[in-house]
C-alpha cells in the first residue's frame, strides 16, 4: 500500500493518518497513563494544547472544505499556526517521554527479560529512548513538508485575499 493511499473522505494519507493516531495513543497510553509520575509534568500540557488547537484547526478545516465554504482565516490558520504549534506538541511530547525514563528504568515498566520461555526481550526504557531519537529525522522531514505546503497553498490564495 502506498503512502499516498487515500480514502476519500479527507485529503489525507492513510499511513501518515494511522502513524499519527498511533503515536498519539503511545503517548497518552504508553507513557502518559502508564507513567503516573509524568501526569502533573508541564509537558503534558503543552502537547495536549498543541494537539487539541491543531485538531480544532484540521477538522474546522476538512469540515468547511467538504461543505465547499472554507474561509481563508480556517485555511491561513490551518498552514500557519503549525509553525508554532508542531515544536510546540513535540517538545511536549519528548520532554514527558524524556521525564518517564527514570520511572521506567527503576519499576522495568513493560520490560521482558531473559531467561523465559519465549526466549526473548524487550527493554522499554531503551525503546522510549529509540522513540525520542527517532525525532530527530522524522520531525526535519515532516514540518518542511509541511512548509512547503503552506506556500503552495497559500501562494494561490494571497492574490485572492478575502474573509468569506
Amino acid at each position: 500500500m502506498s503512502h499516498r493511499r487515500r480514502i476519500g473522505i479527507v485529503p489525507s494519507s492513510v499511513v501518515l493518518t494511522s502513524f499519527q493516531v498511533m503515536s498519539r495513543v503511545f503517548l497518552i497510553w504508553a507513557v502518559t497513563h502508564s507513567v503516573k509520575e509524568v501526569q502533573s509534568e508541564d509537558s503534558v500540557l503543552l502537547f495536549v494544547i498543541a494537539w487539541t488547537i491543531t485538531e480544532i484547526i484540521r477538522y474546522s478545516f476538512y469540515t468547511f472544505s467538504l461543505l465547499n465554504h472554507l474561509p481563508y482565516l480556517i485555511k491561513w490558520a490551518r498552514y500557519t499556526l503549525f509553525i508554532v504549534l508542531y515544536p510546540m506538541g513535540v517538545s511536549g511530547e519528548l520532554l514527558t517521554i524524556y521525564a518517564a525514563l527514570p520511572f521506567v528504568r527503576q519499576s522495568g515498566l513493560y520490560s521482558i527479560s531473559l531467561p523465559n520461555k519465549y526466549n526473548f526481550s524487550f527493554d522499554y526504557y531503551a525503546f522510549l529512548i529509540l522513540i525520542m531519537i527517532s525525532y530527530i529525522p522524522i520531525f526535519p522531514q515532516l514540518y518542511f513538508h509541511m512548509i512547503h505546503q503552506r506556500r503552495k497553498v497559500l501562494s494561490h490564495t494571497e492574490e485572492h485575499k478575502k474573509f468569506e
